[in-house]
């Protein structure tokens, strides 16, 4: 009997042609635009052996119950995982993968690094004010931004994309790295002099905090009010994790009120909106001092086709009866 996979929205070549390539394979696509459907995700996954979703796909019991006992693979085109229900998964023995590539890691990297310098360098505000016919000459304290080179940056949690970012920032700018994680990291101090600290103590330190943790329970709102309040006044926020990291409504009290200086985001709490509430959100908006991005930190064509290749080789591992490299729930 063929092996059937359902994919709940066009992926980057050559993903699914690689897919459609496979002997014995039967690929079903969800061709419409958009997120798809709570209702069609559930009719259309019916009889799955392997779903291939993405982060937008929220994957909880009701869709692996609507899928039935064929349902033996979840893999996810993402870095991330957190939206599928891990527990439920593992109970039910479907294995889980991810699909980071060092392709990915560097986009997401560059991304931060990006952030970093649009808001120090104050970039969309002062195109902005260009572009709306307020500049009249050049003035010597007209917009004025904040220096990066030899200051102190802060990555809190030291995988992949936080080492990378870290390197860049430290042989490319002379930054101070200070980090912390759950436990150090000899081989990323190594290479860059970082200093393991307390996540109080990198707050404290940095002039840039750069959030590299996945979302799970014990990082969700790990940075709140409390932990704003401990960074410096002309500090710098920069989230490419994930949204719920961060207390949105404590971030957005922390930006108007200057407690900090700026923040540039790529990741939300309710995305696609930029927070739970439509008055949180256009709070958010309306601010000067933050920059937003719509989770774009890995959209190079380099990254997403690595992943679409990385995807497809968990799903051929596991057909083969191997554990797949990327397995995160087993």
């Amino acid at each position: 009997m063929p092996t059937r996979i359902f994919v709940t929205r066009h992926i980057p070549s050559p993903g699914i042609e690689l897919l459609r390539s496979m002997p014995n394979i039967i690929v079903d696509v969800f061709t419409g635009s958009g997120i798809i459907p709570r209702k069609e995700l559930l009719t259309r996954i019916v009889g799955a052996d392997i779903l291939l979703s993405i982060l937008t796909d929220t994957i909880d019991a009701d869709v692996m119950d609507a899928a039935g006992p064929s349902l033996k693979m979840i893999a996810n085109y993402g870095v991330g995982f957190d939206n599928i229900d891990g527990a439920e998964a593992k109970k039910r023995g479907i294995i889980v993968t991810n699909a980071p590539t060092p392709e990915s890691n560097a986009a997401v990297a560059e991304h931060t690094i990006a952030l970093m310098f649009a808001v120090a360098k104050r970039i969309v505000e002062t195109d902005c004010f260009l572009r709306g016919g307020n500049y009249t000459g050049w003035g010597p304290e007209l917009l004025l931004g904040a220096d990066i080179c030899g200051k102190t940056l802060g990555i809190i949690g030291s995988g992949a994309i936080g080492s990378d970012v870290a390197r860049r920032m430290k042989h490319g700018f002379d930054m101070r790295i200070v980090y912390t994680d759950l436990k150090p990291n000899p081989t990323f101090e190594a290479e860059v002099g970082a200093e393991f600290m307390s996540r109080d103590s990198v707050l404290q330190e940095s002039d840039i905090v750069s959030l590299h943790v996945p979302l799970l329970p014990s990082t969700t709102h790990l940075i709140d009010a409390t932990a704003l309040a401990m960074m410096k006044p002309n500090a710098i926020l920069i989230n490419t994790a994930r949204g719920a990291i961060v207390d949105t409504v404590a971030l957005v009290d922390a930006l108007e009120n200057r407690i900090i200086a700026g923040a540039g985001l790529d990741v939300f709490e309710g995305e696609p909106n930029l927070a739970r509430t439509p008055v949180l959100a256009d709070r958010l908006r309306n601010l000067k001092n933050v920059i937003l991005t719509p989770h774009t930190g890995s959209a190079t064509f380099s990254a997403r086709t690595a992943m679409s290749r990385q995807v497809v080789k968990n799903i051929e591992e596991f057909l083969a009866g191997e554990v797949p490299v990327n397995a995160v729930m087993l």
